[in-house]
């Protein structure tokens, strides 16, 4: 391996691990030294990389949002005509359950991105806005968002909805939350496409 694919290879394990230490402890509760330690680097290795924590942030934001998008184009190019259900039914179980430090970048880092700085914001809001056309964009499917508007209050329930479940204690309260999420977005009239 060349020096520069193993640069471009402990680069990326930094990125994951930062995606995943932001996630899991937000951007105050995980530093610099504890996202070189995940990722099995030095901090310096770290700053070679990454001139501050701001910046790994903004790309581990970036990036988080791109899994979101490749997680859609899977369920529009596996499921057809069936995509949208699929996608919330799979958002609203597997995704709201999973660990933290696993959990969707648009449902675990939005709040971390509202207190970041401009950068961070608006790389977000880029990617933010590409998913909601992504998602317009995607096969006919029941009760899928038919535009931009739509797709945007999609995804504000389906992420509302999975913090409030993360949030509570009660299992049954969780699913309460999870089931009315699922109904609004599948059994409510809307246009579809």
């Amino acid at each position: 391996m060349s020096r520069a694919e193993r640069k471009q290879q402990t680069r990326q394990r930094i990125l994951e691990a930062a995606g995943r230490g932001f996630r899991q402890a937000g951007f105050g509760g995980i530093g610099v030294d504890g996202l070189a330690k995940e990722a099995g680097v030095t901090s310096g290795a770290f700053y070679t990389h990454f001139e501050s924590k701001a910046a790994a942030f903004c790309e581990s934001v970036a990036r988080g949002l791109t899994e979101l998008k490749d997680g859609v184009r899977h369920f529009q190019d596996q499921h057809q005509r069936a995509w949208w259900p699929e996608f919330v039914r799979f958002y609203l179980g597997e995704k709201r359950q999973c660990a933290l430090a696993e959990s969707c970048a648009l449902q675990s880092l939005a709040a971390e991105v509202a207190r970041s700085d401009a950068n961070a914001r608006a790389a977000f809001e880029a990617e933010l806005l590409d998913v909601a056309a992504l998602i317009v964009a995607g096969p006919t499917s029941d009760h899928a968002p038919s535009d931009v508007s739509e797709a945007m209050l999609a995804l504000s329930t389906l992420i509302g909805a999975v913090t409030l479940c993360r949030a509570v204690v009660d299992p049954l309260v969780a699913e309460s939350i999870a089931a009315a999420a699922e109904r609004a977005l599948l059994t409510k009239a809307h246009h579809c496409k």
